[in-house]
């Protein structure tokens, strides 16, 4: 995290230092990669994907596995004989079990399809977010190039003034124009020298806004490129025109949307506890007793069987044979592979009575379906409203922007007209100024109107999809 911070510092240094101009497109890319709700939008987006996945997963059979091994002091069992003994006991048990669901009413399929729509919704919240940062970013960057255009405008004001300081100063030297004109031309100049001070310190802060949208570190010498087209003509499409194409465009809209089939998809999942559960498992195992031991036949012995055979007044004793062995512990992986057993079986679970938890989880799935319907339909009117508002602001920006186009071709000529007066004396400095900071104003009101119109204009086609 600290190389990507500190790649992205040096980028940003190396656009200042060497004079290079950021575009619009460089600022976006940027903040994408950096900003931080995008990127917790974009962890929440493959949070979901992991619940798709494992959604599709729990299809599969579970398999597991099981080993122990102890030792056993004083009475016990011995688990292979099944017999009482008081000898040490060293046992082990070794198994594999596997299990798969064949029927939930169901619920696993119903969750695939759930967490899918759960999926799909928050890759459109994903794109919104990283819509709405293109948008700010936008903004922001028009920001500073409308803050730029008026400090050049009001700097060529400023300049204007100090030409008709210097030619006033000659005019009171040779007696032709009073001190006090002079001293109100001054008092203009002061007023422009204070008013781009504010307008420079405004410069910065539009930067500052920017970088922070960025997430980069604040730089003073920020440039940017001046490749954006301001838009002057009359906007063609209707509220309701942009509307409809919001409705099918918006990544908002659609979302909503996903999370009304997820949330009825809920109600399915939560419906499947009222049917029973049959499964499917096998397992097999082996097990170990240092007690168990192995008898191998050694020699034949001759005993007494207790009986006799007469013969006269004899007896001849019965002899019998017996086979006499010898004893062995078994090792370990010999009594595993001997004492190996195998089981295959089906259950079924069926709900009875669960505290009426089932029916519960039913309603409570349908409230939310409810909720996000309400939702939706909200964000849907909530959009309605921000678009029709925006298509008010528009509509005025343009009217504003009309009327100040031709303001400022009356102001010029009244301007042009007042300066030739005022350099022949006709008129005092007083009047000039009027005429003059009539003209300044206009112009600076026309730029606002100029990027105000742009971004109102941007802002209709942002929801449509259109490229800003």
């Amino acid at each position: 995290m600290r190389i990507i911070s500190l790649s992205v510092f040096l980028l940003l240094c190396m656009f200042v230092t060497r004079a290079q101009e950021m575009s619009l497109q460089q600022c976006i890319d940027t903040a994408l990669k950096r900003n931080i709700l995008v990127q917790q939008t974009g962890l929440q987006m493959h949070a979901a994907e992991v619940n798709k996945n494992q959604a599709k997963m729990n299809l599969l059979p579970n398999v597991n596995g099981n080993w122990n091994y102890g030792n056993n002091f004083g009475r016990n069992v011995d688990p292979i004989t099944n017999t009482y003994t008081n000898n040490q006991l060293s046992s082990s048990n070794a198994g594999l079990d596997a299990g798969v669901i064949l029927f939930n009413g169901m619920r696993l399929q119903n969750l695939i399809q759930q967490t899918n729509f759960s999926y799909k919704a928050a890759e459109l919240d994903y794109k919104q977010a990283q819509d709405n940062l293109l948008l700010n970013v936008t903004l922001a960057y028009m920001q500073v190039l409308l803050s730029e255009d008026i400090l050049t405008v009001s700097r060529t004001q400023l300049q204007v003034t100090k030409k008709q300081i210097e030619r006033m100063e000659v005019l009171v030297k040779e007696g032709s124009a009073g001190s006090y004109q002079l001293t109100d031309i001054k008092g203009q100049q002061a007023n422009e020298l204070i008013a781009i001070v504010n307008l420079e310190n405004s410069l910065q802060q539009a930067k500052l806004t920017l970088c922070q949208l960025m997430n980069v570190p604040y730089a003073a010498g920020l440039q940017l490129q001046r490749g954006i087209q301001l838009n002057n003509t009359l906007y063609t499409q209707t509220a309701a025109d942009v509307i409809a194409a919001a409705m099918e465009y918006m990544a908002l809209v659609k979302a909503n949307q996903y999370r009304i089939k997820s949330a009825e998809k809920n109600i399915q999942v939560a419906k499947s506890g009222y049917y029973p559960t049959i499964s499917l498992g096998a397992s097999a195992g082996s097990s170990y007793s240092s007690l168990f031991t192995r008898l191998t036949p050694t020699t034949v012995s001759e005993i007494e069987t207790g009986t006799y055979i007469k013969n006269g007044a004899a007896r001849t004793p019965v002899y019998r044979e017996m086979q006499n062995f010898s004893s062995s512990s078994v090792r370990y992986f010999k009594q595993m592979e001997n004492n190996i057993g195998f089981f295959t079986g089906i259950s079924m679970q069926i709900p009875l009575f669960n505290n009426l938890q089932t029916k519960n989880r039913v309603r409570l799935a349908k409230l939310t379906l409810k909720n996000t319907e309400l939702e939706a339909d909200n964000t849907v009117y909530q959009l309605k409203q921000n678009i029709e508002q925006a298509w008010v602001n528009m509509e005025a920006a343009y009217k504003r922007l009309t009327a100040l186009n031709e303001q400022q071709l009356n102001y010029e000529e009244s301007f042009r007209a007042a300066e030739v007066r005022f350099e022949n004396g006709v008129i005092n400095a007083a009047e000039f100024l009027i005429a003059k900071n009539n003209l300044d104003r206009t112009k600076i009101s026309l730029v606002q109107a100029k990027y105000e119109y742009s971004f109102r204009t941007r802002l209709l086609d942002f929801y449509q999809g259109k490229t800003m």
